[in-house]
Parts: structure tokens; C-alpha cells; sequence
């Protein structure tokens, strides 16, 4: 059984939650895509998407896994989120 993983970043742009999964997507073994905004008032400080999910397939490897932490950590301290 797969399991989805929520992985938010508050007040991060649209764009930069894409380039996140675009860079995620080339890391072997994980599945990643765009959780859609659920708020039904429109705030201009939020993001269009509330955040991302990622998955990992049975062949991800100790070493997608780390990979996918240093994505992440790269954006978290770029965007200080």
C-alpha cells in the first residue's frame, strides 16, 4: 500500500512548488505532485496550491530518500520556509 506524504512550505509561490516537483520527479523512486488550495476565500499572502505530496515507490532506495531531504532542505533554506 502506497502512503502520501503532506509536505507544506507557508506563503511559497506557485512557481516555486512546481520547480520543487519538477525537481523531486527526477529522483528515482518517488512520486510527487500538487495539493490543490482548499480555502475557499482567496488571500493574496497563500499560496494557489497548499502544499505537495510525495510517495515512495517499492524501488525507492536509502539513497532517493536522502536525496529527496536535501531537495528539500536546499528550498527551505533558500526561501527561509
Amino acid at each position: 500500500m502506497e502512503t502520501k506524504e503532506k509536505i507544506e512550505f507557508v506563503g511559497l509561490p506557485l512557481a516555486i512548488y512546481r520547480e520543487i516537483v519538477a525537481h523531486l520527479r527526477q529522483v528515482e523512486g518517488v512520486k510527487v505532485g500538487l495539493i490543490p488550495q482548499s480555502s475557499q476565500q482567496f488571500d493574496y499572502n497563500q499560496s494557489q496550491v497548499s502544499g505537495l505530496w510525495i510517495s515512495w515507490t517499492p524501488n525507492s532506495s536509502f539513497e532517493s530518500r536522502q536525496r529527496v531531504q536535501q531537495i528539500l532542505a536546499h528550498y527551505q533554506n533558500r526561501y527561509s520556509v
